[in-house]
């Protein structure tokens, strides 16, 4: 049997979307580091106790690093053999599933605009039920009142989501869905578990 003259290593592409910053990894076979890049992208403060990003930003940078960090480990994408995400968890992005575009600025896990909705959850009895279904307790901090909030305040979001039109997820689901050129809509037990949307059974 003839072998190639060049027999190509495989790598991984880890993408850790985090907070403040995009940043990209190439390890090689042997787990060694290739290359790396990051890059920073806006913090938004629309007003106190509230934390925006925009998806868009996140996707640009997150894809300026991944190409970044390829290019400068000598490789090219036929190369990589596997991509891992880490990411910010609770932070909350809806979008168009025809075109990837966000319906609105995301919803970071800092912000904390739904504590009169996780109040009046809380007021109505709803705390043990939540908690013994999802493990969460009733607090803006998780995905669950964010996507709430975002389809109850932008115009149509709720009719069109009823439709099927629109996609919910955390970052990592976003990325997916841009990685895959909308064909994967997906998460992972670790970032679902942080929505108070997820039933641990």
């Amino acid at each position: 049997m003839r072998r190639n003259r060049r027999t190509r290593m495989p790598h991984v592409l880890a993408l850790d979307q985090g907070t403040t910053s995009s940043r990209a990894i190439v390890f090689d076979a042997s787990g060694a580091v290739r290359a790396t890049a990051q890059q920073e992208f806006r913090q938004i403060y629309p007003q106190g106790g509230w934390v925006e990003h925009d998806a868009v930003e996140i996707w640009a940078t997150q894809s300026g690093v991944m190409h970044e960090a390829i290019a400068k480990a000598g490789i090219a994408a036929r190369d990589v053999a596997a991509i891992g995400i880490t990411n910010q968890r609770e932070t909350t992005v809806l979008w168009e599933r025809a075109t990837g575009r966000p319906l609105a600025r995301a919803i970071v896990w800092q912000d904390r605009r739904t504590e009169p909705r996780c109040r009046a959850l809380r007021e109505a009895g709803h705390s043990e039920r939540v908690k013994a279904t999802t493990g969460l307790v009733l607090d803006p901090y998780f995905s669950g009142t964010k996507a709430a909030y975002l389809l109850d305040q932008v115009e149509g979001a709720r009719d069109r989501a009823a439709r099927g039109e629109i996609a919910f997820g955390t970052v990592d689901s976003y990325l997916v869905f841009r990685l895959s050129g909308g064909a994967v809509h997906s998460t992972d037990v670790t970032n679902a578990s942080r929505t108070m949307l997820m039933s641990l059974a």
